[in-house]
């Protein structure tokens, strides 16, 4: 019963000792890896002190936003900082980049430019449109020119009485299409109500001169035009008396082309665009 007490106890002692060495092993193979790993660590520890001082030489630059060509070797295709021979780099030539930006934004500009002359054609279009279907031909023209559109109201027996400056009723219609077609979706553009008499001096007690006649037309215009939903934002007034005939004063006819309200669709100021 002690030999066989003896014998278990034996063996559960070689059981024991072999647990021992396979930790052994296990612990011997992670100090070498350690090892290993602690001489590739020091194998690539060895820095360039003088591309290091390179490196944050550039990033200061480029950070800075005063990255200047040839300045370090990082931007102009040095070497590299951990190794004596690095991998070469395109040199960044601020001229090419300038060149660059520029060449976009005059694509840019040129198009919306495209953009903007369709739009006042389109609106141009659609205002001949309406005066075709209401046979207003004689009493209302459009033109495009440097400004813009031109949209050119005949004031005689349409907007006003001789010598008034508060809209005649049947001036309503055509009025509220020229303020919806204004307002159409994509039209963003400046507006300038201009207004224009003939020769003939005023003096009366509501007007001492035509500047007075004619921008108070004018504003009676863009108070519509308010009152119909175009953007304040976008309009402005002007009264030019005599000053800008179409025709001569010398004749009846001239004189009625004369007395006239001028709505300016201005071209959009496309040149101010940015790279």
């Amino acid at each position: 019963m002690s030999a066989g007490h003896h014998s278990r106890r034996r063996g559960g002692g070689e059981e024991h000792d072999g647990g021992m060495e396979r930790w052994l092993l296990t612990y011997a193979d992670m100090i070498t890896l350690l090892l290993a790993l602690f001489i590739v660590l020091w194998s690539i520890s060895s820095v360039n002190i003088s591309k290091f001082a390179q490196l944050k030489a550039s990033l200061h630059e480029a950070l800075s936003g005063k990255v200047i060509e040839g300045s370090s070797a990082l931007l102009s295709g040095g070497t590299a900082v951990l190794a004596p021979q690095g991998s070469q780099t395109p040199t960044i030539n601020p001229a090419a980049t300038v060149n660059i930006r520029a060449s976009i934004t005059k694509q840019i500009v040129t198009s919306l430019k495209h953009q903007d002359t369709a739009n006042l054609h389109r609106v141009a279009q659609q205002v001949h449109t309406y005066v075709s279907k209401h046979g207003l031909s004689g009493r209302l023209q459009t033109s495009i020119d440097e400004r813009g559109l031109v949209i050119r109201v005949l004031t005689d027996d349409l907007l006003f009485d001789p010598g008034q400056a508060t809209l005649k009723p049947q001036a309503a219609p055509l009025l509220e299409h020229v303020a919806r077609l204004l307002n159409a979706r994509g039209l963003t553009n400046p507006i300038r109500v201009e207004g224009n008499t003939d020769s003939i001096p005023i003096s009366t007690p509501q007007f001492h001169s035509n500047w007075e006649l004619s921008t108070a037309r004018a504003t009676a215009v863009l108070s519509f035009l308010l009152a119909h939903g175009v953007q304040p934002s976008r309009l402005s007034v002007a009264g030019y008396a005599d000053q800008r005939p179409i025709a001569s004063n010398t004749t009846a006819a001239g004189r009625s082309l004369n007395r006239r309200v001028d709505l300016v669709v201005l071209r959009e100021q496309t040149g101010s665009v940015k790279p």
